[in-house]
């Protein structure tokens, strides 16, 4: 398989990128609504610094993502009604946007809640906004909808890809799985011989 991306199938780095996004952002999500269930406040304050450590790995992930995108190919569309088309593309723009938005949502209610921020324990971040109790509980919110948001749209993400594969019976998804191949849709002209 190859690193980069061609007219039939993603490379092996973007699919490396999409796969362990997702299981960071469903991961890391389940976990950020399991917190309360920690039975003691340091506990709670050490799953709390790992979520927000998961969610800035999230957020370097995605921008390496997009710069590897920027000069990777990419598979040709699937034929299909152009609003499909149409809807696949702007759904994978607000998946990127709510995905690098999640994250600095996440680091600015806590540069507001005036903690520090430190990724794994190795290093601090700079505050995104100064320390201000009027806008905490506004700036937790849109994290949490954003949140939520997100998870609305995976959610047609994942239909549209399981439709295409199931009902559709195209390459949508096999060319996204990390070891699948696309099947064949057109005979070459040796096949008619």
């Amino acid at each position: 398989m190859s690193l980069r991306s061609n007219d039939r199938q993603w490379g092996s780095v973007a699919k490396f990128f999409h796969w362990i996004i997702a299981l960071a952002i469903l991961g890391n999500g389940t976990f950020g609504l399991l917190m309360d269930l920690a039975r003691s406040p340091m506990q709670k304050i050490s799953w709390l610094a790992l979520h927000k450590s998961i969610g800035l790995t999230v957020l370097a992930l995605v921008l390496l993502r997009i710069a590897w995108r920027w000069r990777d190919g990419r598979p040709l569309d699937e034929p299909a009604p152009r609003w499909q088309q149409w809807s696949a593309h702007a759904v994978h723009g607000v998946l990127y946007v709510l995905i690098v938005a999640l994250p600095l949502s996440g680091w600015w209610f806590n540069s507001v809640t005036g903690k520090p921020l430190q990724w794994f324990k190795l290093f601090n971040l700079p505050a995104l906004a100064a320390k201000n109790d009027d806008i905490r509980h506004f700036a937790h919110a849109v994290h949490e909808y954003l949140f939520w948001f997100l998870v609305l749209v995976l959610v047609a993400h994942v239909g549209a890809a399981l439709k295409h594969h199931v009902f559709d019976n195209d390459n949508v998804l096999r060319r996204m799985l990390p070891f699948a191949r696309p099947r064949q849709t057109r005979p070459s002209e040796g096949d008619h011989q």
